[in-house]
């Protein structure tokens, strides 16, 4: 029998997150992880920085040609990556 106390750990690991400040910094990790699986080896060799800020995403990249197809598809790259995050936390994404 589940006791009114019980949680599930993954609701006690998020409160901890929240209230230490780590998601940001976490998030930021899970999206320099995923990055080249989820946009490509080519977009992955000519991007220079990931950065994360009050969650926008600032992307700086070599190529001028890629740097407009990028910022074409900005809606896209925030929404595939709030599925990877499986939330929707990231709200702009900047391309540089």
């Amino acid at each position: 029998m589940k006791k009114e106390s019980e949680r599930p750990i993954k609701d006690v690991l998020l409160e901890l997150m929240r209230m230490y400040r780590l998601k940001q910094g976490n998030n930021e990790w899970r999206i320099k992880e995923a990055w080249p699986r989820l946009f490509g080896e080519m977009i992955h060799r000519h991007t220079k920085d990931l950065r994360l800020s009050r969650r926008t995403l600032y992307v700086r990249v070599d190529s001028a040609p890629l740097r407009q197809e990028l910022f074409m598809a900005k809606e896209k790259i925030r929404k595939t990556i709030n599925e990877e995050l499986q939330e929707n936390f990231l709200e702009e994404v900047v391309i540089r």
